[in-house]
């Protein structure tokens, strides 16, 4: 009676730290998943996308700018006619724009987005593939920090962001004298996914597993659309699972994982060693572990590479 009294209080005390340590994260979305769904529906961003990337820069609400400017978004001054706030970024005392109001934080970053044109390209994405929005923005400049893309997708899938997207998103119109956004109601888009490759002419591949995880390998003549073509999934997703750029050649014997990697290593691996020719990305490749977890469970900055000799911690 007591050791089961033991494990009801530790589960309890497990339960209630997770809360605490998430509960920021589960407030900020309660109070603006609405804002971030009528974004969706007048511009055609994922619902998705503009919340994970609201947590991501405002630290869930919580950072100087979000609590003193109303800024959600990190959105700098250039070409602002309102007020600012200033604070250190890239550079020293920077300006970023100021609102009334989070609703007005969250329509400007819309704006953002259809109005530049380096990220013209996100709106001939499917609305809700956050997963090509995500690596879109992170291509078109949005952030410097090389894993922005990977962090938007797990605070999605951590926290389930996908539920509020939806394929009824208007697509922008422009005005053709001021080139600004027109408003529009919301219609059904009928969407679908191509691949861009060709078929494998070295037959199927076998499919193997590694930590749970199903994978080929790559032979000679193989692109990651052959591969997707052969196995009827997207070039797009396996592209995501292996952690790849769209310009990102396939190299023949490489593994390649046809469903999502882990967050940790399979039981008994719990530490590996650095070899010299070893990188953050081939060791993520050989333990089925997604990259962002073996930076965040070793507690590494995203600009540190492999070092020979360090030893990871792999669970």
């Amino acid at each position: 009676m007591k050791k089961i009294f033991i494990l009801i209080f530790i589960i309890c005390a497990t339960t209630i730290s997770a809360q605490k340590q998430n509960r920021a994260y589960f407030d900020y979305i309660e109070k603006y998943h609405n804002l971030a769904e009528v974004q969706q529906h007048e511009y055609g961003i994922p619902a998705s996308i503009t919340l994970a990337q609201g947590l991501l820069e405002s630290g869930a609400g919580q950072s100087r700018l979000a609590v003193e400017a109303n800024n959600h978004f990190g959105i700098k001054c250039h070409g602002w006619q309102g007020e600012g706030i200033y604070a250190d970024d890239d550079l020293k005392n920077e300006c970023f724009r100021k609102y009334k109001s989070a609703g007005d934080s969250y329509e400007d970053h819309s704006a953002f987005l259809v109005n530049g044109k380096r990220y013209a390209s996100l709106f001939t994405l499917n609305p809700t593939d956050y997963e090509q929005w995500a690596h879109g923005l992170k291509r078109a400049g949005y952030a410097t920090d090389p894993t922005y893309a990977y962090k938007l997708i797990s605070i999605i899938e951590d926290y389930q962001l996908h539920k509020y997207d939806t394929k009824k998103a208007a697509q922008p119109q422009r005005d053709s004298k001021t080139n600004e956004i027109i408003y529009q109601k919301p219609k059904t888009v009928d969407y679908q996914e191509f691949s861009m490759g060709v078929i494998n002419p070295y037959g199927e591949h076998e499919i193997l597993q590694n930590n749970g995880v199903k994978f080929v390998i790559a032979v000679k003549g193989d692109t990651y659309g052959s591969i997707a073509d052969e196995l009827r999934i997207s070039e797009n997703k396996l592209r995501l699972y292996n952690e790849v750029e769209q310009n990102t050649p396939i190299a023949a014997g490489q593994r390649v994982y046809i469903k999502a990697k882990k967050k940790k290593a399979a039981k008994g691996i719990d530490t590996y060693t650095i070899r010299r020719g070893d990188s953050m990305y081939s060791i993520a490749q050989e333990f089925g572990v997604k990259i962002q977890s073996l930076y965040d469970m070793n507690k590494m900055p995203y600009s540190e590479g492999a070092k020979e000799g360090k030893v990871l911690k792999m669970r």
